[in-house]
């Protein structure tokens, strides 16, 4: 190849006089050029014409010709320590002014958005959209919640300063993937220059097709592999910011979440989740434990921003007492046991000890359960109520139609269990059963419910948590 084949190649493209483009590359992939880097380089300027505008980005190892545009004497180089970029241009200087004075590297007010706003194009020459600077500008936009804040020391005519930028990226991405809706949008333009696939789309239409998927779906440029670390943890973080808009509190099981402690806290991370419930540990009830061991246990999950809505027993302990102290010394302030003829005695206990019980149905009816906890209020007996609609199912009820509309439970209730079962007793993935999941999570809805709601143990039978995680995410998503 030689400049003029390559100048006759970006015009075929589209790129003509004038024109702004962002250019990224990878010389080796043209093949053999005479002139190397100044020629390519050379081949675009001259296609530009002197009212045109090249720019590429220069923040890290980016190729020759980056470096050899940066290296023109005529270059502007944007003053931001991040994203920074090169232009050569009638609007190199417009481009790159104030670069660090954005609030984003790659948002408004950055080069990035600019070129957008001045009809630039994007150009990628032999190399694929994971080198497409332009799509950290789309999840600026659109403020996702896996961004975080980045700080910097910038050199300004007026002395060094520290700065913070939101909404930075983090580590991989599947961008990659996101060329095929660019092809299907019928915006970007795609042909060879020598052995170089060159790819060309005008910014501001590659920003708004991708923010228009990053609109419906946050994770829409994070791949879906479970062994990819990163995007497993980006998509826990776009979960974590979902739930902190609804009233109610998210929790897991501890048996759902794991065996031991470290791998409970890993995998609720994985998931987005807060909050664990704790039931059983190492395979064993918790409320079993030695005191110093469920002592150590709270202090881990509390040390990794986990907190315990409280601890969960498979049935009414024999010693009340014991287990009231060992809650105390724990830190944990709420017991979820079995409904019992005796609730209002272990109230009685518990309220010495001001900690909270909430009793759980298990092989009781509806009518059965919603007869002692009236009798509890008209005497005045506070207690919480975690209706489980599995549990209800299994009673041959229907949970939402009947039992809580007839039970009145709504006035009790502090925590609901989020696993489905069938009338016949056997567990079934959420929304796929007769516990009515969908509806009951919805009303509660309505209503603001700000008690938990917690991915049950039964669930173990069709996923772990992170996976009951994505399927909660996803009858929110369709009610």
């Amino acid at each position: 190849m030689n400049k003029d084949e390559i100048k006759q190649g970006l015009r075929t493209l589209g790129l003509k006089q004038g024109d702004i483009v962002l250019l990224h590359s990878s010389l080796a992939s043209i093949g053999n050029v005479e002139g190397g880097a100044e020629a390519v380089v050379d081949a675009f300027l001259e296609t530009l014409g002197t009212t045109g505008t090249l720019v590429v980005p220069v923040f890290g190892d980016l190729g020759i010709l980056t470096v050899t545009v940066k290296g023109r004497p005529d270059a502007v180089v944007s003053d931001c320590p991040k994203g920074t970029v090169a232009a050569i241009g009638a609007d190199a200087q417009k481009i790159c002014a104030d670069h660090w004075k954005a609030d984003t590297v790659h948002g408004e007010n950055s080069p990035y958005l600019k070129i957008a706003g001045l009809g630039g194009h994007i150009c990628l020459l032999g190399v694929d959209q994971d080198r497409n600077t332009t799509m950290h500008s789309v999840e600026a936009l659109l403020q996702l919640a896996y961004l975080n804040p980045v700080s910097d020391i910038v050199k300004t005519p007026e002395g060094e300063v520290q700065k913070t930028w939101k909404y930075y990226p983090g580590p991989h991405r599947d961008f990659i993937g996101l060329d095929k809706i660019l092809r299907a949008s019928g915006k970007m333009k795609t042909g060879k220059i020598g052995n170089a696939v060159t790819r060309l789309i005008k910014s501001q239409d590659l920003i708004e097709v991708l923010a228009g998927a990053g609109s419906l779906d946050q994770a829409f440029c994070l791949c879906d592999n479970p062994e990819c670390a990163d995007c497993v943890s980006q998509r826990a973080a776009i979960f974590r910011d979902a739930m902190k808009k609804e009233d109610f509190n998210l929790a897991a099981s501890s048996a759902l979440s794991g065996r031991y402690v470290p791998e409970i806290i890993d995998n609720l991370h994985r998931s987005g989740i807060g909050c664990v419930e704790l039931d059983f540990i190492e395979g064993k009830p918790a409320h079993l434990m030695p005191s110093e061991k469920l002592q150590t246990a709270v202090r881990e999950f509390a040390g990794k921003n986990i907190s315990v809505s409280g601890l969960r027993m498979p049935g009414v302990p024999a010693d009340m007492e014991k287990t009231l102290q060992l809650a105390k010394d724990c830190g944990i302030a709420r017991l979820v046991l079995p409904l019992c003829a005796d609730a209002a005695g272990l109230i009685g206990q518990a309220v010495a000890e001001n900690i909270k019980l909430s009793f759980y149905n298990r092989g009781v009816s509806g009518e059965y359960a919603a007869t002692i906890m009236k009798n509890l209020a008209e005497r005045k007996i506070s207690a919480g109520f975690t209706f489980s609609p599995a549990e209800f199912a299994r009673c041959g009820e229907m949970p939402f139609l009947n039992t809580y509309r007839s039970g009145k439970f709504g006035k009790y209730m502090d925590q609901l269990d989020i696993e489905d079962g069938t009338f016949a007793g056997m567990p079934a993935v959420l929304a796929r059963g007769n516990a009515e999941i969908k509806e009951l999570v919805s009303i509660l809805r309505c209503s603001s419910f700000s008690g938990y709601m917690t991915l049950a143990a039964g669930n173990r039978n069709h996923g772990n948590v992170a996976e009951l995680a994505v399927e909660f995410r996803k009858l929110l998503d369709e009610i």
